[in-house]
């Protein structure tokens, strides 16, 4: 068999888990920084708290788990008929009762729900695990990648999205990515399709301007029309892309925002918000098309698009007040990020961003193998250093002395210790820097001096 590996997965090396671990570390700083506390939630759920709450797109998107059994002879002809019900788009328990989980959100929402009565709010928690999305690979895009979530749930103050946003500048100034936070608010949007008639336009209306920057204000009006939008709502849409094609300024943009709703109630409050945050920030940008995550967010939506690089966004988030409420408790409002760390790296990489000492190995000195006689000795000087945190190791096999010096080499370990018969007789170290060829005889107490 040739081995290989599932379409839309990766294995990761050394060098690469070193420079993922480096983006981690960063993230998990910082959200503890910030006064976030660590959570983790199973790999699976329950079928039925994963499905209806990505949209029709999203739920097709979720890998459903077998059920164990269905081999059984007895079960062969219910397994079928169950098959068919599957096929045709419809869950059935006797096949499925379980998936793996496509985002972090919903499980936390879930997690809430049941420990509410325990937790203290507001609760501010970070998650960072494999999600998993049966989607078409692409770059950037994987079916099993890792996400880094900060949620802050019991509070509707607006000063959690300040946090966030603040969350997201510190971790892209340490990591070194130049990026666009943008921002809008679901209530403009609800607000835009109340104007053209009510709620019930808000998902035809949205997915149609969020592809303005692929096809073009043209192509946005035909879709619309296609959609059952009739001419007159059609032009109150165009006037509101309009805003987003002039490059207007964000004070500007919020000016033309509170024209076109300042007869919609929904519509005041969501300008109001977006000019609350404006205040905080300069390097904010106001995206009146940003319309992602439409079936849980109900007020500040947020995006981060990397600059100087051909990529999506790198990390997104908004303000889910009723989330909970799903799972039969209501009323637990809610705000959180997510970072894409798959897309962050390919940015990272592809930029050159990485500093170079991260990919060293992490063993710094190397014992050669002269034979069993001094396998005690060396032991001996092994554990001295483990002791004292200086990673070490000891070559396993007594082979030719330049197949372990190359060894050394191609690992960059910086020291190669020997120990041999004079070494053992004179109770010392002969120790080798490998960068600079310098070679000399030290006493163990010596060494670590040498070495650090």
């Amino acid at each position: 068999m040739k081995p290989s590996i599932p379409q839309g997965t990766r294995d990761f090396g050394p060098e690469v888990v070193k420079k993922r671990n480096y983006i981690f570390d960063i993230i998990r700083k910082e959200f503890e920084l910030f006064g976030f506390q660590p959570l983790e939630t199973p790999a699976f759920e329950n079928i039925e708290t994963l499905m209806g709450k990505y949209g029709e797109e999203g739920d097709k998107l979720i890998f459903k788990i077998l059920n164990n059994g269905l081999d059984r002879k007895e079960k062969h002809e219910q397994a079928n008929l169950d098959f068919e019900q599957v096929l045709q788009g419809k869950n059935v328990k006797g096949i499925t009762e379980r998936a793996l989980k496509y985002d972090l959100t919903i499980p936390f929402a879930r997690y809430v729900a049941m420990n509410h009565g325990q937790l203290t709010f507001p609760y501010k928690r970070y998650q960072i695990q494999p999600v998993w999305r049966a989607d078409k690979p692409q770059r950037g895009r994987y079916r099993e990648f890792y996400q880094c979530d900060a949620d802050v749930v019991g509070s509707q103050s607006l000063f959690n999205e300040v946090e966030l946003i603040g969350l997201y500048t510190n971790v892209f100034e340490k990591l070194g990515v130049e990026v666009q936070i943008c921002i809008n608010n679901r209530k403009v949007l609800a607000a835009l399709a109340e104007l053209c008639g009510g709620e019930q336009y808000l998902t035809p209306i949205t997915v149609a301007i969020d592809k303005l920057d692929k096809i073009g204000i043209d192509k946005v009006k035909e879709e619309l029309i296609q959609r059952g939008i009739v001419a007159t709502s059609v032009d109150i849409i165009s006037r509101y892309l309009n805003i987003a094609q002039q490059n207007l300024s964000n004070e500007s943009i919020l000016n033309e925002l509170k024209e076109m709703f300042r007869l919609v109630t929904i519509g005041e409050e969501g300008v109001s918000e977006l000019a609350y945050l404006m205040t905080q920030f300069e390097h904010v940008k106001l995206d009146v098309t940003l319309a992602r995550g439409l079936n849980y967010y109900t007020g500040t939506i947020l995006e981060v698009k990397p600059l100087n690089v051909q990529m999506g966004s790198i990390g997104g988030g908004g303000r889910y007040d009723d989330l909970t409420g799903l799972f039969g408790v209501p009323n637990i409002p809610g705000v959180g990020i997510s970072f894409g760390v798959d897309r962050i790296f390919d940015v990272m990489d592809e930029l050159h961003l990485f500093p170079e000492e991260i990919t060293h190995t992490s063993v710094k000195v190397m014992l050669v193998n002269f034979g069993n006689e001094y396998e005690t000795r060396n032991r001996e000087i092994l554990q001295y250093l483990r002791e004292r945190n200086v990673s070490c190791e000891f070559y396993p096999e007594p082979i030719k002395f330049d197949k372990q010096f190359k060894y050394a080499n191609k690992k960059n370990i910086e020291y190669v210790i020997m120990i041999g018969e004079d070494e053992l007789a004179d109770h010392l170290i002969s120790i080798k820097n490998f960068k600079t060829g310098e070679q000399s005889k030290i006493p163990l107490d010596e060494l670590l001096t040498i070495v650090r």
